[in-house]
């Protein structure tokens, strides 16, 4: 009986080897699958003063009119050690420099442009700007 329970130990044990802690896939454990979301290499796409860089990071996957499909990317400010993610913002063009504080960057939805909006590069929060 006690060789029946050591084993039924064991078994248990190796059913759990792919998770870490809190159920998390452990190492060498596939990625799990995100429907919402798509990873491709971050790109550094805007070097601010003060250290602060822009970054391309996760994106999206949109879907134009035709059926094309394209990836809309968040952005991330980092300095030092600090990242913050702009929230809400998924963009497909490089963003711009407006001031040594703040940068221009596009809202894109569906593979196109929606808005432009004016990201503070020391909070990462992003305000509309109106239409031209």
């Amino acid at each position: 009986m006690r060789l029946g329970l050591a084993a039924g130990g064991v078994v248990l044990l190796a059913g759990l080897g792919g998770c870490g802690a809190r159920g998390e896939p452990g190492p060498g454990a596939p990625p799990a699958a995100d429907a919402g979301s798509v990873r491709a290499a971050d790109s550094l796409v805007l070097v601010a003063p003060g250290g602060v860089s822009v970054w391309l990071t996760e994106g999206r996957k949109g879907t134009d009119s035709s059926g094309a499909v394209c990836l809309e990317r968040s952005l991330e400010i980092r300095r030092d050690s600090l990242h913050l993610k702009v929230p809400l913002l998924y963009t497909r063009a490089a963003p711009t420099l407006l001031d040594d504080s703040t940068l221009r960057a596009e809202l894109w939805r569906d593979c196109r442009p929606m808005a432009a909006y004016r990201v503070s590069l020391r909070d990462g929060m992003p305000y509309r700007l109106p239409k031209p």
